[in-house]
């Protein structure tokens, strides 16, 4: 009975173990084909797990200010990178290359970003 009983456990334990890294483990929803460019002014900046994202005011060929969100890796890789919570501030004018998501939503994965000091930050390597 004690045998079957640690048999069950070990085996619920190493179910759990595996399955957790899976079920983090996701990719972003973007067309991977097409690389997109937009320069904006940064309005928001959460520097938190899953993903750094970056809220920008971009201002269209016509003069139109659309709202587009641009994220990044998790804080690990983001500080791997040399980024951290000081990185940006609002006010910030940044352009950032990446994929745009499939459904067309303002919200790129950004490959890198170039601040208006010149430097370039690189986030992911691909797509």
């Amino acid at each position: 009975m004690i045998i079957t009983l640690q048999i069950a456990v070990l085996g619920a334990v190493g179910i759990l173990v595996t399955a957790s890294p899976l079920s983090a483990h996701h990719s972003w929803p973007v067309n991977c084909s097409v690389p997109v460019t937009v320069t904006g002014t940064v309005t928001g900046y959460t520097w938190a797990n899953p993903h750094v994202m970056i809220g920008l005011d971009v201002k269209g060929d016509d003069g139109t200010v659309e709202q587009w969100r641009v994220g990044g890796p998790s804080l690990n890789r983001m500080a791997g990178n040399r980024w951290d919570r000081t990185t940006l501030k609002v006010g910030d004018v940044i352009t950032g290359t990446g994929n745009r998501f499939l459904d067309g939503s303002n919200v790129l994965k950004l490959a890198k970003v170039m601040m208006s000091d010149g430097k370039e930050m690189v986030l992911y390597a691909r797509c």
